[in-house]
């Protein structure tokens, strides 16, 4: 089996949330929890009612633990609406919806910020408690907010993804805090070390989940200095996203709505590609090592498929070079 564990080495996973959440749940099932380290975007995160939001990393969490909504992808399952309910009632903000018992996620994460924990101390404390093997890691302990450029004006992410339901048109994406951020050092310690065999950027936005981490300073060059090979996995099937605005986002921003786009989005990061069958016609012209296999994660089955075909291609890269995959 192309994914078979070799003892003794390190993955990491870079991810936004709902694509990236299904990937990372595949690589715990086919790793062992200290050889999987997950770095989640955080610039979607946000203050709301007075809490602080994590959406990535709450999906990221849920999913790992087995208590997400699977339907939805994100969320909780069971989840029940009575504070909502009370807060329209109130007349309050209903657009970004807060279950009940996500509350108390949102309410421990916002507490311990406040007596001084770090947001990876914090994301490490709720992985225990909710029984995540892995380790999750936020891209940075600082403050970064992704706000949208559109043709309404600047809209902080979640008021243009939520809010306004990604429908304004998105003229440029900035990344505010950026420039004064560091990478998380948890995220630094799982990227060195001859141990590492490889990295994986899983199938999230590009420009919305993997750019808000590469805008820190130290980023790019920490995955430069790497030796282990970086693969990233489509987030395009057919020239359509599989979920969220990806497609929608690249024409706005006067993009080809190809694979092409997101390997030249990559150039520089990533050593090969790993493509939808759908779009195996395109991998000739691609110009670094490319895997076609099924991306689709519909089922449990399909993302830890998914998964050993990332680690079987990576191996391959790292043992023989790209010439092999």
């Amino acid at each position: 089996m192309s994914g078979a564990v070799t003892v003794g080495e390190r993955w990491v996973a870079l991810c936004g949330g709902v694509g990236g959440a299904k990937l990372a749940l595949g690589l715990s099932r086919v790793l062992p929890a200290d050889r999987l380290t997950i770095v989640v975007n955080t610039g979607d995160d946000f203050r709301h009612l007075g809490l602080h939001v994590s959406p990535d990393i709450d999906t990221v969490l849920y999913t790992l633990s087995g208590l997400s909504n699977t339907e939805l992808g994100w969320g909780l399952a069971g989840e029940t609406w009575q504070f909502m309910e009370a807060m329209e009632r109130l007349g309050g903000p209903t657009w970004f919806r807060l279950g009940d018992r996500d509350l108390a996620t949102h309410a421990t994460r916002t507490t311990m910020l406040a007596e001084g924990r770090s947001l990876s101390e914090v994301t490490a404390y709720l992985a225990g408690r909710l029984g995540v093997g892995p380790a999750v890691v936020p891209m940075s302990d600082e403050t970064v907010a992704t706000q949208i450029d559109t043709d309404e004006g600047t809209l902080a992410f979640q008021t243009y993804f939520v809010g306004r339901r990604a429908q304004p048109v998105v003229k440029a994406i900035r990344f505010v805090g950026a420039a004064e951020a560091k990478p998380a050092q948890a995220a630094v310690e799982a990227l060195v070390g001859d141990d590492l065999a490889g990295i994986i950027v899983c199938p999230s936005n590009p420009w919305l989940s993997i750019d808000p981490l590469l805008a820190i300073p130290g980023w790019r060059e920490l995955l430069a200095a790497r030796r282990a090979p970086c693969i990233a996995v489509t987030p395009l099937v057919g020239g359509q996203a599989v979920k969220g605005p990806t497609a929608k986002i690249m024409g706005e921003l006067g993009l080809p709505l190809d694979v092409a786009a997101i390997v030249d989005h990559y150039t520089g990061l990533i050593d090969g590609f790993v493509l939808d069958a759908i779009d195996k016609d395109c991998a000739s012209a691609l110009k670094l090592p490319t895997l076609v296999t099924n991306t689709m994660m519909r089922t449990l089955e399909d993302r830890t498929a998914l998964a050993e075909a990332c680690l079987g291609f990576g191996r391959r890269l790292r043992a023989r070079g790209p010439e092999a995959a």
